[in-house]
């Protein structure tokens, strides 16, 4: 097991737990219905890739090359899309609304995403 892949998992777990019970109980009365939901994807998506990590984290040493570029996207994928969500649902309460940056970071922290599910592939093939 990569004793780095379970941390960063397990801080990124936490922080999922946290963010998601913030947006459920803190957030639920001051965000409209749609930026809750935009909220809510952030989470999901902050979740999936922290079990993806873990995942990662049971590949033998072999595949380290391939699996530490996974996890390296995952995450990146992790900070870039999810913290955008993040920052762009709560964007009125945090007075950022005036920076238009955030918008175009989500699609490349998908892209991210996309990049540590091919690496995965790759390693997944050249293990014999």
């Amino acid at each position: 097991m990569n004793k780095r892949i379970i941390i960063a998992a397990s801080i990124f777990g936490m922080i999922a737990v946290i963010l998601g019970a913030f947006g459920a109980h803190t957030l639920k009365g001051r965000l409209s219905s749609s930026e809750l939901e935009v909220w809510k994807t952030a989470v999901d998506y902050h979740f999936y890739h922290t079990f993806a990590l873990l995942f990662l984290s049971t590949f033998s040493k072999k595949n380290s090359r391939a699996i530490n570029l996974s996890a390296w996207f995952f995450t990146i994928g992790i900070v870039l899309f999810s913290g955008s969500l993040y920052l762009i649902s709560t964007k009125e309460i945090l007075n950022i609304s005036q920076i238009s940056i955030i918008g175009p970071i989500t699609p490349i922290g998908g892209l991210f995403f996309i990049m540590g599910w091919v690496s995965l592939l790759v390693a997944t093939l050249k293990n014999k």
